[in-house]
Parts: structure tokens; C-alpha cells; sequence
């Protein structure tokens, strides 16, 4: 079973524009994601998926740079860009990650990876969800699915959001699709924190973050991120206020 992380990475974000390839100590966002991905233990090969849109050049050239497939396909159509992007890497299992979590956690990456190889699911994604006290922060979303279960939503899926949102078709149909919810480890919930980036102020955070903990050619560990939020409330009060914006 080959198993491939596809990264989903475009500059045309609406709350915060280019914000992939904004720098956060000295490297592009999408850069640390990658760096991040390569410590993962079950992951054969990373993939980056973006699209034909002359403004998304940059995002072919980093991967390029740092030597990692680039599919470019439909900007709108996110799910089609999705499939045919896992069939260029030949991909039997596929791990969906979004270019706008530059924290996400290796360690939670190969345990959902894991858990969904070991069950009988269509599906197996980390619990996000900040009125759940199990839950992880937000920006170690990690899902998992195999491509026969992508091109069956690539079939039936139809709606203009369904088509614009990888895997919502997914969990909106609980009578078509097994799914698993993995719930965090205890050091890991953290419901109210977001480490991902959507607006200047998530960015704000991000930023503050790797600069008290970073160090040049290694890893910030995820438990050492909570452990500086839980020491710094002001730290955590820069982006609380922030609310996601729903898939419709």
C-alpha cells in the first residue's frame, strides 16, 4: 500500500493571501509543512497539489526546490485536483494535509495513518473541534482515506462546495461512508488552541511561536508548543477570537 501525503497549497487564499509562502523564521510556511512531513514514519512520498493559476507558480517552483512532486490542476475544483493529483503519485492510501498548518505533528500524522491501516473505515481523521474537550488544537488536522474511497466521491459528488472541499462529501454522508474519529492524547487536548493560519492574526502567533522555539534544521515538538501556550495566555489571546470559516 503506498501511502502519499498530498499537501493542498494555493496563494489565493481569501483571509490571508499568499500566506503559504509567507516567511516564518527565514523559510516559506509550505517549507516547514514539507520539513515537518518528511519525519513521518508512514508516509512513502509527499506531493504538493495546487493549481494551473499563473499566481500559483511559486508554490511548483518550491516544491521543485525542494524536491517534491507537484501536481497542478483546477483551482476551483479542489476534489478533481485531489484525484488526479494522488493518481500521478500512484497513490493507494492518501493522508490530506493543508499548506496553512506549519505545526502539524509528525507523531499524530503516523498514528491516524496507523489506526485508519489497521481498520475496516473509509475514512479516519483527527477530532478538531473546539466545544470538545478531547480534541486536538486546530492545525494538526490530518485525514486519511484510500483513492478507491476519493474517486467514489469524485462520482458522487456534485454540489459546487462538495467539489471545492476535499473530503466534506465524506463526513456529511455517514450512511455511504465507515469513518473513524481519532480523539487526542491527553497532552494533546487542546480544543481552544488554533495553530493554523487564516488571518494576520493566526500568522501573528505562528510567528511567535517559531521564533522562541526554533532552531535551524530541527523540529519544534508539538508538546513543546502546548507547554509555551499553556506558560503564555498572551500568547494564546492573539488569535482566540478567530472563528473558522465553515466549508458552506
Amino acid at each position: 500500500m503506498k501511502v502519499v501525503a498530498i499537501v493542498q497549497a494555493r496563494i489565493g487564499s481569501t483571509r490571508l493571501p499568499g500566506k503559504v509562502l509567507k516567511e516564518v523564521a527565514g523559510r516559506p510556511m509550505l517549507e516547514h509543512v514539507i520539513n515537518r512531513l518528511k519525519q513521518a514514519k508512514t508516509l512513502d512520498e509527499i506531493l504538493v497539489a495546487t493549481s494551473v493559476n499563473e499566481r500559483d507558480k511559486p508554490i511548483i517552483e518550491l516544491s521543485k526546490r525542494l524536491r517534491i512532486g507537484c501536481f497542478a490542476g483546477s483551482e476551483e475544483n479542489v476534489l478533481d485536483r485531489f484525484l488526479k493529483a494522488a493518481e500521478q503519485a500512484r497513490a493507494d492510501v492518501i493522508v490530506r494535509v493543508t499548506a496553512d498548518c506549519p505545526l502539524i505533528d509528525t507523531n499524530t500524522v503516523d498514528k491516524i495513518v496507523r489506526r485508519h491501516l489497521q481498520s475496516s473505515v473509509d475514512y479516519t481523521r483527527t477530532l478538531i473541534d473546539e466545544t470538545n474537550s478531547k480534541s486536538f488544537p486546530r492545525g494538526l488536522d490530518t485525514e486519511v482515506f484510500s483513492a478507491k474511497v476519493l474517486r467514489r466521491v469524485h462520482k458522487l459528488a456534485n454540489k459546487p462546495y462538495e467539489r471545492e472541499h476535499v473530503t466534506v462529501f465524506i463526513y456529511e454522508h455517514p450512511e455511504l461512508f465507515r469513518m473513524e474519529t481519532v480523539e487526542a492524547e491527553d497532552d494533546l487536548q487542546r480544543p481552544k488552541y488554533r495553530l493554523t493560519v487564516d488571518t494576520e492574526e493566526d500568522f501573528k502567533l505562528i510567528k511567535q511561536i517559531y521564533g522562541q522555539l526554533y532552531k535551524p534544521n530541527e523540529i519544534i515538538d508539538i508538546k513543546d508548543v502546548i507547554e509555551l501556550l499553556d506558560r503564555n495566555p498572551n500568547l494564546r489571546r492573539i488569535n482566540a477570537h478567530i472563528k473558522q470559516n465553515p466549508p458552506h
